[in-house]
């Protein structure tokens, strides 16, 4: 069982952004930015090209309204979405505030833990919007 799995079963805490049927957005508590989220699906699929077809296509459409809170909630140019994957082995996306590719750059060093209070804060700022 992932970490995420253990998040979308309630049994570690997150950061809610947004949930359906299919889908747990939740903000990262190692963001690359402020106002980073993740958008995992509920079902434990490693990669993401590996989820049924119906889960590709609704994953965007679920994302869409959380990135377009983002951009509003944060001074950028857009919402990034990166599909990485090898850190934890649960196909998800990364919603992330840019201003440059280089903002999508998860070799950057200096990637901290936030507070919870950092964290509640970004919570709160994307939700007035979603």
């Amino acid at each position: 069982m992932t970490i995420f799995s253990k998040i979308i079963n309630g049994e570690l805490a997150c950061y809610k952004i947004a949930e359906n049927d299919l889908f747990l957005a939740f903000l990262d508590v190692f963001p690359l930015r402020e106002g980073h989220v993740l958008v995992v699906p509920k079902i434990e699929v490693d990669k993401v090209f590996d989820l049924p077809e119906s889960y590709l296509s609704s994953m965007l459409v679920f994302a869409r309204p959380i990135a377009k809170a983002i951009e509003k909630a944060f001074p950028c140019n857009r919402c990034g979405i990166s599909v990485i994957g090898l850190e934890v082995p649960h196909a998800h996306m990364h919603l992330i505030p840019i201003n440059t590719s280089n903002d999508l750059n998860f070799a950057q060093p200096g990637k901290q833990k936030a507070s919870d209070e950092q964290l509640r804060a970004v919570q709160q700022r994307i939700m007035a919007f979603c």
